[in-house]
């Protein structure tokens, strides 16, 4: 996915990662989109250029473009992206660990 967004600052775009299919004993049931939980786990898909310490020296992100990441439940601004695609934006700290 091509992605012309630039975040500010410690903030970081993500891609939710969703299970469409939730299985169960007796076989597969679709959820309606209301019913399901939102996603905690997603793939980063730009990264900002860090937050600004009190001297105003630069901290780098710990986290990278490609990286899948475990996030806070009810974290970051939703936005509907190229094709309706959902994206989020989150700050760093919203990035609970970084998967794999």
């Amino acid at each position: 996915m091509a992605l012309n967004i630039k975040p500010l600052g410690d903030r970081v775009v993500v891609e939710p990662l969703e299970k469409d299919v939730e299985t169960f004993a007796g076989g597969e049931l679709v959820l309606p989109d209301t019913a399901k939980e939102k996603p905690q786990q997603g793939k980063i898909l730009a990264v900002g250029a860090g937050r600004l310490d009190e001297d105003g020296d630069r901290i780098p992100m710990e986290v990278k473009v490609g990286d899948t990441v475990v996030y806070a439940k009810y974290a970051g601004t939703s936005f509907k992206g190229e094709g309706g695609k959902e994206i989020l934006f989150l700050k760093e700290s919203d990035i609970l660990a970084v998967l794999g």
